[in-house]
């Protein structure tokens, strides 16, 4: 198969970028327990994250194709082996703000360089949705593995989930021989011929109305993901009284439903509409929020915490399975926006949905923190209901953009 040693190449490597990026709401919650921070303080280890993300892939998207694809992955994985090498050394809040710094700087250069090479290895609009949401998905089996994986280091030792960096070292080795020795047969002309002009060609494409419209979208349904994905470890702590480990572990189920949700989409997309399937999912997440969050006011303190799978309460299931149905739309969003850009354009593009995805991961993370240390867990998730409803009403603007508009070039 043409380019199946990069196509792998991919796959692994988001995978590993998985566990380290949503390690986030794991990290959160240990530094809460262990280093005694806030819960807003521990928030900020989002924007560590993000804000990196944000920076760099406005500074280089459009410089990446001539640097080249597979050089900014393997420097990826090199700035963040130390990043988890630190962490281990360190031990303290200070460290996991530098970890979440590199790893930030990576996974932008990563990024950029996957959403480009989908567009170099898929030939129509529909192979492109595939191929997204199939990669989106095993993204989210990383993340699933990570709420295995962590706890399998947790002891009565306070730093025992320190170890947990020891493997995973090993596994950003292994990628980076992976990708070293894999051959990628691609050619693609970048957009202009120095960093000031780059940097103009992102900022023209983003006054194209369709662009703007979805750079919002974008914005919003991150806002959505990692308000719930980060905190909800947190959630389960101080809502249901789960113990450490069980709070992570039944996050799992969130990135299952997730990584189902994202393959299924690839399938579904051939055959349903791509607006219809996203607005029925953000209707039905929107309403098991309704639903659940209703019935979790309760004094936790009264029935004790829950240690094991047989104690959980069937709304401790319910409310993860949200994944399930928000998977669906961020790859569907950003399929539709980039089959409709000249693949000279990918990188740029990609670097304006890794930006706002940022900047609404850390702004929905941040203010979902602040509304959990002062109005609680429960009341706090209200607040996503808000970018809900207006992310259907930019889906259906860009529809409707998509299908009457020709995208400047």
């Amino acid at each position: 198969m043409k380019n199946l040693g990069i196509k792998i190449s991919i796959y692994l490597n988001y995978f590993v970028f998985a566990i380290l990026l949503n390690s986030v709401g794991i990290v959160i919650e240990k530094s809460i327990d262990v280093y005694k921070v806030t819960e807003s303080q521990a928030s900020t280890l989002e924007a560590f994250k993000d804000l990196p993300i944000a920076i760099v892939s406005f500074i280089i998207a459009s410089f990446l194709p001539r640097f080249g694809y597979k050089k900014a992955m393997l420097v990826a994985l090199v700035i963040v082996f130390f990043g988890c090498v630190q962490i281990i050394l360190g031990n303290s809040f200070f460290y996991t703000k530098v970890l979440f710094l590199t790893i930030g700087v990576s996974f932008a250069l990563i990024k950029l360089s996957v959403y480009s090479l989908i567009g170099i290895l898929t030939n129509s609009r529909k192979e492109h949705a595939a191929l997204m949401s199939s990669i989106e998905g095993f993204f989210m089996v990383g993340i699933a593995l990570a709420y295995f994986l962590f706890p399998a280091f947790y002891s009565s030792d306070e730093n025992s989930w320190l170890n947990v960096y020891y493997l995973l070292c090993g596994l950003i080795l292994v990628s980076f021989l992976f990708l070293l020795f894999s051959k990628i047969t691609y050619k693609v002309e970048a957009i202009s011929t120095s960093l000031k002009e780059d940097l103009k060609e992102s900022l023209k494409l983003m006054v194209v109305p369709l662009v703007m419209v979805f750079i919002i979208s974008a914005f919003l349904f991150v806002m959505i993901e990692q308000g719930i994905m980060t905190w909800l470890p947190t959630f389960n702590k101080k809502i249901f009284n789960f113990n450490s480990v069980l709070s992570v572990q039944m996050a799992s189920i969130l990135a299952l439903s997730l990584a189902l949700g994202r393959f299924v989409a690839g399938l579904l997309t051939k055959y349903i509409n791509w607006v219809y399937l996203v607005i029925i999912c953000v209707i039905v997440s929107g309403s098991i929020l309704v639903y659940v969050l209703p019935q979790l006011q309760g004094d936790i303190e009264s029935i004790g915490e829950i240690s094991s799978l047989s104690q959980v309460p069937l709304l401790g299931f319910i409310l993860p399975l949200i994944g399930l149905f928000i998977a669906p739309i961020y790859p569907l969003l950003n399929s539709t926006v980039l089959s409709s850009l000249p693949k000279s354009l990918h990188s740029p593009m990609s670097g304006l949905i890794i930006i706002f995805s940022a900047l609404g991961g850390t702004i929905g993370s941040r203010i979902v923190g602040e509304l959990f240390e002062n109005i609680g867990g429960a009341n706090a998730f209200y607040f996503l209901l808000i970018p809900m409803g207006l992310l259907i009403i930019f889906v259906l603007l860009i529809d409707r953009m998509s299908k009457n508009q020709e995208v400047a070039q």
